[in-house]
């Protein structure tokens, strides 16, 4: 198990949080929680040991070209796919108001 951690830019923080996703195999939970204004913290609890570099280029990807809300998101990971990834983190910003 490998413990990653992640700060972007931010704005304002939403108002509600989110829960998306289970752990089990080949999946992920994503818990977004409002966090400081400015400030976006990711922590990411992989069985995948040496994929921050896949990660952080995910994460790149996402918020290039916005503002993302403040939050702090722990990410529960069980080896599941980048496509598995964003599809959760979406759903936690829709689930959250942030679209």
């Amino acid at each position: 198990m490998e413990t990653l951690s992640f700060e972007f830019p931010a704005g304002q923080p939403p108002a509600g949080r989110a829960l998306v996703g289970c752990v089990g195999s080949g999946d992920l939970e994503v818990l977004l929680e409002p966090g400081l204004p400015g400030k976006l913290t990711i922590q990411v609890l992989t069985s995948v040991n040496g994929s921050s570099a896949r990660w952080e280029h995910l994460f790149q990807r996402m918020f290039e070209g916005q503002t993302p809300p403040a939050m702090s998101i722990d990410i529960h990971d069980f080896g599941a796919t980048p496509g598995v990834v964003r599809l959760r983190l979406e759903q936690g910003f829709e689930e959250i108001g942030h679209v």
